[in-house]
């Protein structure tokens, strides 16, 4: 199978302090891929990185054949908007709705990479086909919204673009067990239905995994395990650290 994404050694530094270390990762297209760590091991900065939010100290990101950030030749590294262009999308921890724009505002700030208004208006239309309730709410403001609501309409948002990647983080945050359930479903349906391909950050290992083809271990911002996502879930390493057992 092809590969969409490749990390290849990458680096980030915050002044002195170091958050990722010479990782390198591979996304084929078509797969569920989960990252997992604990807090502080540096999962957020590298969804950022991959979509131009936070530069590369050492090494590069390939996305569909394309050098999209490179460490030492910035004037090559795309723009956050070109990346999006590029058929990126990114859902950040905690959602980051426009809490006093309605659910429809949204989602139309989703699309901001489209021109054609009736693509938008059908994408919309879809959405809320997908996600039965932002369609009842399609004109309440999104503060307004529960957590799980507001998850579904971030992601929803994500969607608008009609991403060949879409970057999930922290999607479960938060929420009760039965509104990730249904997140983690609707992500399942995405990624088979929709033909997008999914990577993955996420506290509940063991859901995150179950979910997945391939996963990855993230620690003190480096790599330390990787394999299919049924054979880090039986990994004593795994089990002992974040499976609780």
């Amino acid at each position: 199978m092809a590969q969409i994404l490749n990390i290849d050694n990458i680096s980030v530094s915050y002044g002195s302090i170091r958050a990722l270390s010479d990782v390198s990762m591979n996304v084929n297209e078509g797969d569920i891929v989960s990252l997992i760590g604990a807090n502080g091991a540096g999962k957020s900065t590298l969804l950022n990185a991959i979509v131009g939010l936070v530069p590369l100290k050492g090494g590069s990101i390939t996305f569909a054949g394309e050098k999209i950030c490179q460490a030492k030749h910035h004037m090559h590294s795309l723009s956050t908007d070109l990346i999006a262009r590029r058929g990126i999308a990114l859902v950040p921890e905690g959602r980051h709705v426009f809490a006093d724009m309605t659910v429809e505002e949204n989602l139309d700030m989703g699309a901001f990479t489209v021109r054609d208004q009736a693509l938008i208006e059908k994408r919309k239309q879809e959405m809320y086909d997908f996600f039965p309730i932002l369609g009842a709410r399609r004109k309440q403001k999104t503060r307004s919204l529960s957590g799980g609501e507001q998850q579904m309409m971030a992601i929803a948002r994500a969607l608008m673009s009609a991403p060949r990647l879409l970057l999930l983080d922290e999607p479960g945050l938060g929420l009760a067990p039965l509104i990730v359930q249904d997140i983690f479903s609707k992500i399942k349906i995405i990624n088979e239905e929709n033909k997008v391909t999914v990577f993955l950050v996420e506290q509940n290992a063991r859901l995150a995994l179950k979910s997945s083809s391939y996963g990855y271990v993230l620690e003190n911002g480096k790599i330390v395990l990787q394999d299919e996502g049924m054979a880090l879930l039986d990994n004593d390493m795994v089990k002992k650290a974040y499976l609780g057992a």
